[in-house]
């Protein structure tokens, strides 16, 4: 048996052996079909999202530990009736992927990675957005449950759980567009009003599979082995600020 043989065995049993897909602490968001963006009153006022002071934060497991990153926000705006949240949408610049704990040519080499068909395919897909459709006050009841086989993170031989948010005021509801998939999904988030400005954040976890984020299946069985070595969950983090006035733009 040739050693390109054997790799891919070790790869497939390998993946066998972790396919539980086991998930990091947190809030899983509920994800359903693509729901239609009302209209906004024409009373409420528009915020536009602080591009240079937002961002979308990432954190991405294997069995062996975790990487994570940012992800520069292009544009955006928060719409606000009588003081209260009633829509918005930002536009994610996907080439503005960001790596945070390597460095170097390991950095280059997975921000490459996740630029690629592989992942993100950024080339052909240059840009996400997320779209707001409801606002509610928070619930307990709004997330999905958490599940059962949650994986505990160890970073610097210390379990790690800082995946979740704290003290959330409302459930945000929007159409998540990657890869030219539009789905659904609800998550809480801390959100406030201050002298004329909006804060936003959230945290919370997605299967990234369902907007088809995974190896192309025509890269043959070694990466299919080696994309069961990732899992699946990906938590996603936004702190978002949004002021009345000019958009300020994103720090290249």
């Amino acid at each position: 048996m040739n050693m390109a043989r054997i790799s891919i065995l070790s790869l497939f049993f390998a993946a066998l052996l972790f396919s539980c897909q086991q998930k990091p602490g947190g809030t899983d968001a509920e994800v359903s079909e693509a729901q239609e963006v009302e209209e906004v009153s024409a009373s409420a006022a528009d915020y536009s999202i602080n591009a240079s002071e937002s961002q979308l934060m990432w954190y991405g497991f294997k069995p062996t530990g975790r990487h994570n990153g940012t992800i520069g926000i292009e544009d955006g705006t928060i719409s606000v009736l009588n003081g209260d949240v009633v829509g918005g949408s930002f536009t994610l610049d996907m080439n503005q992927i960001n790596v945070e704990d390597l460095e170097g040519e390991y950095k280059d080499k997975l921000t490459n990675h996740l630029k690629s068909g592989d992942f993100f395919s950024v080339e052909e897909y240059p840009t996400a957005t997320f779209e707001i459709t409801e606002v509610e006050a928070y619930s307990s009841e709004m997330a999905a449950a958490e599940g059962e086989d949650k994986m505990a993170v160890v970073v610097n031989e210390e379990e790690v759980d800082e995946y979740s948010l704290a003290d959330p005021t409302h459930g945000i509801t929007g159409n998540l567009t990657m890869r030219g998939t539009t789905l659904s999904i609800t998550f809480p988030a801390k959100v406030s009003m201050t002298d004329g400005q909006v804060s936003a954040e959230a945290k919370f976890n997605i299967d990234r599979t369902k907007w088809g984020v995974n190896f192309r299946e025509e890269n043959g069985y070694e990466a299919r082995a080696k994309d069961e070595l990732i899992y699946d969950t990906v938590n996603v983090g936004f702190d978002i600020t949004a002021s009345e006035g000019e958009p300020t733009a994103m720090a290249k």
